[in-house]
């Protein structure tokens, strides 16, 4: 299965650009599913038809769904609460109804994700695309699975449920229970949902697809959009141009603003594969609206990009850790090494990283940044590293 995810700056028109490009690929024979987040049905505004919480065909070969990030929240909790039910009652604490649970900031995310990861696992649609946020929003929402199996693992690792035997006796040490078997097992389902989510990001068939406006702002979206991708080991297989102008079009009132969308593409050219979508002079509704934009298609590439380590220990006795952050700044790097992780933060953005295998036996040496790549560069450590005879 091929997944797109397509972001960009909030009134970039990503979702119309989400919405022609599902359209455009079912027009083609491809089983297409189109998924969006917004609590608004901006997505079925788009499509000409509205969309809900179930997925519905809203034209051949295309299914579109957005689902209910409140209902899934209530089943959640409501599960939750049965199975903490005694630890509820010693807290002295009232469960809660079903009727009066709201969805907490950032459950349409997660909701997002689980619909993802559903169509995934199942061999109903070829492609899937998805309607992000607008872009921080989705940055994080990208980042979301790594970060959350990650505190599980460090708030309950899975060595401590072996010692289960122990625990009434440590209970009693400590003066306070000890983790229940339930929330171990409760963990266990989190960090093996988070990893399937996870997968399917990081698959090799999911592109990750930015559109914006040319123009200053535009610019700066997408300058720290390639930067923040770049810090999670990703770039976009194309940047879609959004609402651009004909030049044709070119007069009195309109030249200023032909002449600042020409520059900003001439510097996007430089870095992306850019791909405009004209202007159509009013919002695009409906199929023949989309079908007019001229989206650009599937392809075959991909938005990984790999973190090599190059072996230079012949040469200057260090092994190198090549990291691509193309639109980093020097000054506003730091990297923190802490056991076997990295922390590389790059301006606002930061990653907590596990080091390859070989490098965990190694100290950090020093660290550049040349043409766009960071370079880290690792000293074996005569204590672990294995010894020649």
């Amino acid at each position: 299965m091929r997944t797109i995810l397509i972001t960009g700056p909030g009134g970039s028109g990503r979702t119309t650009v989400a919405a022609a490009t599902a359209l455009a690929a079912a027009r083609e024979g491809t089983r297409t599913l189109v998924l969006g987040a917004d609590r608004t049905d901006t997505l079925g505004a788009a499509l000409g038809t509205a969309t809900g919480s179930a997925p519905q065909q809203v034209a051949p070969n295309l299914t579109a769904w957005r689902p209910d990030a409140a209902q899934r929240f209530r089943d959640d909790l409501t599960a939750f609460q049965s199975r903490a039910a005694s630890a509820l009652d010693l807290l002295g604490a009232s469960p809660l109804d079903a009727e009066e649970v709201t969805a907490l900031p950032g459950a349409e995310e997660l909701s997002l994700l689980r619909a993802l990861r559903d169509a995934a696992l199942t061999d109903a649609h070829d492609l899937v695309v998805v309607d992000l946020p607008p872009t921080p929003q989705a940055l994080a929402l990208l980042a979301l699975p790594e970060e959350l199996r990650r505190y599980l693992r460090r708030l309950l690792p899975t060595e401590r449920q072996a010692a289960r035997a122990l625990r009434p006796v440590l209970g009693r040490l400590a003066g306070v229970p000890m983790p229940s078997e339930w929330l171990y097992e409760t963990a266990a389902r989190w960090d093996l949902e988070l990893a399937a989510v996870g997968a399917v990001l990081a698959d090799r068939d999911t592109v990750v697809r930015l559109v914006a406006e040319p123009g200053p702002a535009g610019a700066d979206a997408v300058r720290g959009a390639g930067l923040a991708l770049a810090l999670r080991g990703l770039r976009p297989d194309v940047l879609v141009a959004s609402r651009v102008l004909p030049e044709a079009a070119e007069d009195s009132w309109s030249a200023g603003l032909i002449a600042q969308q020409r520059k900003t593409l001439d510097e996007w050219r430089a870095a992306y594969d850019v791909r405009t979508v004209a202007h159509l002079g009013h919002d695009p509704r409906g199929a023949d609206d989309l079908g007019a934009l001229g989206v650009p298609g599937v392809n075959d590439t991909t938005s990984t990009v790999e973190w090599p380590v190059t072996d230079q220990l012949a040469e200057d006795g260090v092994l190198v850790w090549r990291i691509p952050l193309p639109g980093a700044i020097r000054d506003e790097l730091d990297l923190i090494r802490r056991g076997d992780e990295l922390v590389v933060s790059a301006g606002q953005f930061r990653r907590i990283v596990a080091l390859p295998s070989a490098l965990r036996r190694c100290t950090v040496a020093g660290a550049a940044l040349r043409e766009g790549e960071l370079r880290v560069r690792f000293a074996p450590d005569p204590e672990l590293w294995p010894r020649t005879t």
